[in-house]
């Protein structure tokens, strides 16, 4: 059973920037897809940003340009916000599928394996 922490919430200004991580048990597959998610309570969980082993990345329309998904191999899921707006407020979750990533959007049911998610919050 692959466990997921996530850490590197916290509170930030508008405009301002953070770091998110996830710290990715070991598995033995060579083929995977990670990914961000992000919920606000009373709405659904929203797929953010994907990483497969293949290195290829999707974001959703809302943070093109302004968040940066990474890896370190197969250990570490990174996701940089940059230029961050009041509406990025959430908790933010890590996932993975043993599978590459599909094309298009990020979907929560795709991914079987979660983290327990991290706050942000985002001042005005």
């Amino acid at each position: 059973q692959v466990q997921l922490v996530e850490s590197g919430g916290g509170s930030v200004q508008a405009g301002g920037s953070l770091r998110l991580s996830c710290a990715v048990s070991p598995f033995p597959y060579a083929t995977f897809c990670m990914a961000w998610f992000r919920q606000v309570p009373g709405l659904e969980r929203e797929g953010v940003a994907s990483i497969d082993s293949n290195s290829r990345t999707n974001y959703a329309d809302s943070v093109k340009g302004r968040f940066f998904i990474s890896k370190s191999g197969k250990t570490t899921l990174y996701l940089q916000l940059e230029n961050v707006k009041p509406e990025d407020t959430a908790t933010y979750y890590c996932a993975i599928d043993f599978a590459l990533c599909t094309v298009g959007p990020i979907a929560v049911p795709d991914f079987p394996y979660w983290g327990q998610g991290t706050q942000v919050t985002v001042s005005s």
